[in-house]
């Protein structure tokens, strides 16, 4: 069972498609959107999911050696920044009213600041090395915490009909008691971490994917992220058509789908440095520790209420996806070349409708532009796809 379908319009409220990943649309040939729905591309299922059967020192002095890993990691290590890190996160809330979701906290500084402030917080820590002092962070602290050994990066992993329980968030928040709530509603859960350095831009592709197809955490409603990112990442996040040398695919479907907003710039010394050994003078890994040794910057996506419409929905992101990509296969051709590539609806029209001119082109178009004439095809009556959808949009390094 895929997605939640509360607090969506009605006509999507009724299926959504049941495969992982991208795939093939309507091959060679031509057909009406109507009968494209017909069609069951990866098999359709409800929409409707069932109900899921310390000192005072600026600067921590605990020195943690975890073992096994195979690529440096980050945590926050300056006491001053978690309580900066904490008035981002709560802000003016109840802060037992805020469940936060703290990916790999490591020694737990930002952790025992969180509950000394009374927050609710569920610590995902894939070491077990920290576990024990994780645990142990229960006592005396105003806040409630709950430790899971699981890496949350590596949960609901694609294209992948059974998934262990050990990494399926459905498994994990149904033991956690973490329910469901409609899309239309508040924020119900933040969730906080460093992405990895090796892996940055492949996860936000994969958690992109969970987003506009609902799946993993988005089955719980709009999950806000609290993300440290590296500044090339960052920049391509938020750049426009002003800054075409950082202007993407990636930077357009998350600005799309989400409001960003950047918090602050952290100094690379308020984070630690874990190894195998637990010495950075002495790691293998010597190049990584060099692109660890950076600024990050401290990004909230925050998912929009009205992200999915009649038009664009968890049922035909992909096709979204692939007409933004093919723009920007070309992007400085003007529109209308591309339209005509993916279309038989007349592409005069459908730019009248949007108000721009057949002779822009995908650079100048904004973010909201794109969703704009994505959902003016789909609402032709006579909307006719005629392309081919057979690469991992995952795997793109645009």
């Amino acid at each position: 069972m895929r997605g939640l379908a509360m607090g969506l319009p009605p006509r999507l409220a009724l299926s959504v498609l049941a495969g992982r990943g991208p795939s093939c649309i309507l091959g060679f040939g031509a057909a009406t959107r109507k009968d494209w729905q017909a069609r069951n591309r990866r098999g359709f299922s409800d929409f409707y999911m069932q109900p899921l059967p310390d000192s005072d020192s600026e600067e921590s002095s605990t020195s943690w050696t975890p073992r096994n890993r195979s690529e440096p990691t980050r945590h926050i290590a300056c006491k001053k920044s978690a309580r900066n890190l904490v008035r981002d996160l709560l802000e003016n809330q109840n802060p037992s009213r805020q469940l936060i979701l703290e990916c790999n906290p490591g020694p737990g500084i930002l952790t025992g600041a969180l509950l000394k402030a009374g927050a609710r917080v569920i610590a995902f820590e894939s070491e077990k090395t920290f576990i024990p002092h994780l645990e142990s962070l229960r006592r005396n602290v105003d806040g409630e915490l709950q430790v899971v050994h699981c890496d949350f990066f590596k949960m609901d992993p694609r294209y992948q009909e059974v998934v262990r329980p050990d990494v399926s968030s459905q498994t994990i928040f149904q033991n956690l008691g973490i329910k469901a709530v409609p899309w239309s509603a508040g924020i119900p859960i933040k969730v906080f971490g460093i992405l990895p350095n090796k892996h940055e831009r492949r996860l936000l592709w994969k958690i992109l994917f969970d987003l506009y197809s609902c799946e993993s955490i988005y089955r719980y409603g709009r999950v806000e992220l609290n993300m440290f990112v590296s500044e090339k990442e960052f920049r391509k996040l938020l750049a426009t058509p002003k800054r075409p040398d950082l202007y993407q695919v990636l930077g357009v479907l998350w600005q799309v789908a989400c409001d960003i907003r950047f918090l602050h710039m952290e100094p690379w010394p308020s984070f630690s440095v874990y190894t195998e050994n637990g010495h950075l003078e002495k790691s293998k890994h010597r190049e990584s520790l060099n692109l660890l040794k950076q600024n990050l910057y401290l990004v909230r996506m925050t998912p929009r209420r009205t992200l999915f419409t009649e038009n664009l929905s968890p049922l035909n992101y992909d096709i979204f996806f692939h007409l933004v990509k093919h723009c920007f296969g070309k992007r400085n051709a003007p529109i209308i070349h591309h339209l005509r590539s993916l279309t038989t609806v007349d592409p005069i029209k459908i730019l009248r409708q949007i108000r721009k001119s057949p002779g822009d082109t995908a650079a100048k178009m904004y973010p909201q532009d794109f969703k704009r004439l994505f959902e003016s095809i789909e609402r032709s009556e006579d909307s006719v796809f005629k392309w081919i959808y057979d690469y991992c949009s995952e795997d793109m390094e645009l």
